[in-house]
């Protein structure tokens, strides 16, 4: 995959990814948004969508950027359907709210099957986390 252009933050490990800068997977790209597999999974399909521009966390986030996040989360679907996730009303997607973001760059975690993440995962991207908001805040 050839770099994709978007002006790199040198000490952003999520812009060197989106930039194919790193020996990290990518499973799946296009020209706004990049998914890859997240090194410290919290469900059995745990994806971060980031996005090729740099962003530094979901509170940064405009009226323009609606459509970023609904390429998101229909790539978080997409790659979701690719590894055959069957029920696609178990799962999670969503943002980290600083300060609870681990790397200052917009990523969007999609984990499935959400009823059967464990307790330590639902706490922190559960329905009951009070810093993981759900793509639905921002597209309703």
């Amino acid at each position: 995959m050839e770099p994709q252009g978007a002006p790199v933050q040198d000490d952003c490990k999520f812009c060197h990814i989106a930039n194919n800068l790193t020996d990290t997977e990518i499973l799946m790209s296009d020209c706004e948004v990049v998914c890859f597999r997240d090194l410290k999974p919290g469900a059995t399909h745990h994806y971060l969508i980031i996005s090729n521009k740099h962003i530094d966390n979901c509170m940064k986030l405009q009226p323009d950027h609606i459509k970023l996040v609904e390429q998101m989360k229909d790539m978080g679907m997409r790659i979701l359907q690719m590894n055959n996730v069957s029920d696609l009303d178990d799962i999670r997607m969503g943002f980290h709210v600083p300060p609870f973001s681990s790397v200052p760059h917009l990523h969007l975690h999609v984990l499935a099957p959400g009823s059967q993440m464990s307790h330590k995962s639902m706490l922190r991207y559960g329905p009951q986390s009070h810093w993981f908001i759900t793509t639905t805040c921002f597209l309703s």
